[in-house]
């Protein structure tokens, strides 16, 4: 479904991407780890089209979007959704209204439909009766639900996932990972996530991807990485401060 060749990205001289090579199978969960820094969240933004890359290719279901420009690439785009670190709810909209928000956008679908997926969709994430409520009245790991209710709206193939469970306790974290995983193999999108949460996200990806200076430097099913001889996945996954990669 995704496919990312030598993609190289650099700002004002200083290289982020130096030559990413990934494949990502359709219906797939990869997780992408790293430091902060590393460009994990630079490569969501080209899997959306919203960076061109200095040289490489993202090729999405057979289609080079690097070379893709206005109604061509929004074809593209609609095929997928993003799930954003905090969520990116409207403030001034309900629950219902953020998660009803893109099918009044982008369809000519009837109220009487677009409130019948929506408050499936909030039953479906554990929100029900919660449509009401504005943003600032929900706790953090029910603005996630939301986020994820609203993205799942237009039915996307390929969902992009930017730290979503960032900023939350362990066991929301844990009940989030378990939600996108059940929503997962009810509708079989693909899955591309950032995560720093180790090991949390070993219990949910089917390969796990670690981009290290600009590279993936390992990559494979979460056993594989969990048992990773490579001195820099080794330090990350066990969080030693000793070792290859330096604190800041």
């Amino acid at each position: 479904m995704v496919t990312i060749r030598n993609l190289h990205k650099s700002f004002d001289g200083q290289w982020v991407l130096r030559g990413v090579n990934l494949e990502v199978a359709q219906g797939e969960i990869l997780v992408v780890i790293g430091r902060s820094g590393e460009g994990k969240s630079v490569l969501l933004k080209h899997l959306m089209g919203l960076l061109k890359p200095d040289q490489g290719q993202v090729i999405i279901d057979g289609v080079e979007i690097t070379r893709l420009r206005g109604e061509a690439l929004d074809r593209v785009r609609e095929r997928s959704g993003v799930v954003f670190q905090g969520g990116a709810l409207f403030d001034s909209l309900t629950v219902y209204e953020n998660v009803a928000f893109p099918l009044r956008e982008k369809t000519r679908l009837p109220e009487m439909a677009i409130r019948e997926k929506c408050l499936s969709l909030l039953k479906q994430v554990g929100l029900a009766g919660m449509d009401h409520k504005f943003p600032a009245e929900v706790s953090g790991g029910m603005k996630k639900r939301v986020a994820l209710a609203r993205v799942l709206t237009m039915e996307p193939e390929i969902v992009l996932f930017d730290e979503p469970t960032t900023g939350l306790d362990p066991i929301m974290v844990n009940a989030i990972h378990r939600l996108i995983l059940d929503l997962h193999r009810r509708v079989g999108y693909t899955a591309i996530m950032v995560s720093h949460e180790i090991p949390e996200i070993f219990g949910i990806a089917d390969r796990v991807a670690m981009l290290h200076k600009g590279v993936v430097v390992e990559e494979g099913p979460p056993e594989v990485i969990q048992s990773s001889t490579n001195p820099v996945v080794r330090q990350f996954i066990s969080g030693d401060p000793e070792g290859p990669i330096q604190p800041d």
